[in-house]
């Protein structure tokens, strides 16, 4: 007698849904473009949020207790931070240690138990000039996955928060291959993937083959999707990705690529419970574009399985 398949567990049984600061136009910790952080907090509220990402260090507050306050005033969670850190730089290891250290604190005084550490770009995000090569070269490679794991451990050990490498745009880890030399240079214990699906697309990857192939180094998720279109632009114009973002290229569900309702299906496959993080790129923008934007894209996802109702359990 044949055995009936084992059924999928439901959607919303191992994701959990989240926003950050990025959905409402905030890139850096202080700018004139963008709004003050009680403004992005009541209005993630307003949006039907409970999870948040930290954003650039120094956007919230830094202090603990007065994030705390502003938190628990609003019944929001933290589900992790956020630094940018170059691992392919060994003269800079310190100054990027102690700013990773300084956000790693943070995160983990806040609850939270995951660090998104982004590659740093090569192109200045506001001008576009290009600020080292596109490429790293043999011996740069050949200590990235060392150093994050290096890097993995510390914070392992230290505050017992988990490293995530997020590949970008104009970064060195961009596209599909370089996503898969940095896992497979890299150790599972220390090191795994935010899998950003609007930064993979923006790079050429498959987010569902990565995730089919290299699902147990998901350790997080931020989901977004790019426009075809502005995404033929960049290629044909060489434009940089803060150009890019200006034009548009970051898009609302369930426009642009990847169909987030695939990315979603895939995901509740994992043996695993993830935070699946909203992120819009939308640097510079008027005030009030991002509340209604927010609003849409959590009714859309909710629509797709995604909730943000219960905090996933912690297991890599």
């Amino acid at each position: 007698m044949a055995t009936a398949p084992t059924p999928l567990r439901t959607i919303a049984g191992n994701l959990c849904l989240g926003s950050a600061p990025d959905s409402w136009g905030i890139w850096f910790p202080e700018d004139e473009h963008q709004v003050p952080h009680t403004r992005f907090l009541d209005e993630l509220v307003e949006a039907g949020y409970e999870w948040l990402e930290l954003g650039p260090y120094g956007y919230l507050p830094t202090e603990p207790q007065r994030l705390k306050e502003e938190l628990d005033a609003r019944g929001l969670k933290v589900s992790g931070g956020t630094a940018f850190g170059a691992l392919h730089r060994p003269e800079a290891w310190a100054d990027m240690l102690a700013h990773v250290r300084q956000v790693a604190g943070l995160t983990a005084a806040a609850g939270a138990h995951h660090l998104v550490l982004i590659p740093p770009m090569y192109r200045d995000e506001k001008t576009g000039a290009f600020t080292e090569s596109r490429v790293l070269t043999a011996e740069q490679w050949a200590g990235f996955g060392r150093a994050a794991d290096r890097l993995g451990k510390l914070l392992l050990d230290d505050y017992d928060v988990r490293l995530v490498i997020h590949p970008h745009a104009d970064s060195h880890i961009q596209t599909q291959p370089e996503i898969e030399r940095l896992l497979n240079e890299s150790d599972s214990r220390y090191t795994n993937l935010c899998l950003d699906t609007g930064h993979v697309a923006y790079g050429g990857g498959d987010n569902l083959d990565l995730i089919r192939r290299f699902g147990e180094r998901v350790g997080y998720v931020h989901i977004k999707q790019m426009d075809p279109g502005i995404l033929a632009q960049v290629a044909a114009e060489n434009l940089s990705f803060g150009e890019a973002v200006k034009r548009g290229v970051c898009v609302s569900p369930p426009a642009g690529v990847p169909d987030p309702a695939d990315v979603v299906a895939e995901l509740a496959r994992l043996d695993a419970e993830l935070f699946v993080i909203v992120e819009q790129d939308l640097y510079p923008c008027a005030p009030e574009v991002p509340l209604p934007i927010a609003v849409r894209t959590r009714e859309h996802l909710a629509g797709c399985g995604l909730s943000g109702t219960r905090r996933p359990n912690i297991n890599r």
